[in-house]
């Protein structure tokens, strides 16, 4: 079963959104070290329910929140996310994190996949 594992907020101005996220919220944030622009969001600890996320520069794929759901295998799913209805948009390899795609639901909304595998891109 897909599980909602992450968001992402995109961002015109990146420094401008952290303080606002950081002095709103009180979350914690930080620049990835990965090779995209990209700052990853702990909104709470662990032990309490939510999902942590990241501020994403604006981009022509994603101009709203977008939610990434955690898969097991990309290809399969989007097999059947194209079979019912839906459009891939994007696919990325993200170095040592995984295999990720974004696409169009049935009804137009982005969502994103991500298929982990520490040794993608290596």
């Amino acid at each position: 079963m897909g599980r909602v594992m992450h968001f992402e907020f995109p961002v015109d101005d990146p420094e401008r959104a952290v303080r606002f996220y950081r002095e709103v919220f009180g979350w914690q944030i930080d620049k990835w070290e990965g090779p995209v622009d990209y700052w990853m969001c702990t909104t709470g600890p662990d032990s309490e329910p939510g999902i942590d996320g990241a501020l994403t520069p604006r981009s022509g794929v994603t101009g709203s929140v977008t939610c990434i759901i955690d898969i097991e295998d990309l290809e399969a799913t989007i097999a059947r996310a194209e079979a019912n209805g839906g459009k891939v948009i994007h696919r990325d390899t993200v170095p040592g994190v995984g295999f990720m795609a974004y696409c169009l639901d049935s009804e137009g909304t982005v969502i994103g996949m991500m298929q982990s595998d520490p040794t993608a891109g290596t």
